[in-house]
């Protein structure tokens, strides 16, 4: 591993943000409940509606944060930027604009900042659950920013 990157272990049991706009909520549901058996063995977390119908629908604990507009997605986004959060589903509607699209990029941009799995529609969803990597231990390499900061603070 260079000096760009170091390791972190992500647990077998993930930390999974579940995250869907309003007409996408009803695939999201349905895939969770497809997945169910999966998602139950992880720790999950949903902005404001998301979470009260996944809870229903899977008759799992969920981690329920404010709706997206209003500071759900940026809870989130922090979580991930903590090291809290290992990987995101986020079923966004790209037909419809959406009032806070400013924070729904900043979301997404803060996975590949530090480097977690992110499915943005139900095949890479299916993807990710299904892979062998889901269930174990996993190292993975999370970017050491130190020398950035160092150049951006002084």
């Amino acid at each position: 591993m260079t000096d760009l990157f170091k390791t972190k272990t992500v647990s077998a049991r993930k930390r999974i943000a579940l995250v869907a706009h309003d007409n996408k909520k009803d695939d999201l549901i349905d895939w969770a409940i497809y997945n169910k058996a999966v998602l139950s063995k992880h720790q999950l977390f949903a902005t404001g509606t998301t979470g009260k119908l996944l809870e229903e629908a899977l008759d799992i604990s969920v981690v329920k944060l404010l709706s997206g507009p209003l500071g759900g997605d940026q809870q989130i986004g922090a979580l991930i930027a903590e090291g809290k959060i290992d990987m995101l589903f986020f079923f966004w509607d790209p037909m419809e604009a959406q009032p806070h699209d400013p924070d729904i990029k900043a979301l997404l941009r803060l996975c590949v900042v530090w480097n977690i799995p992110m499915a943005c529609d139900r095949a890479t969803a299916d993807y990710i659950v299904t892979s062998a990597l889901m269930h174990t231990e996993y190292e993975t390499a999370v970017p050491d920013y130190k020398n950035y900061l160092k150049r951006r603070i002084g």
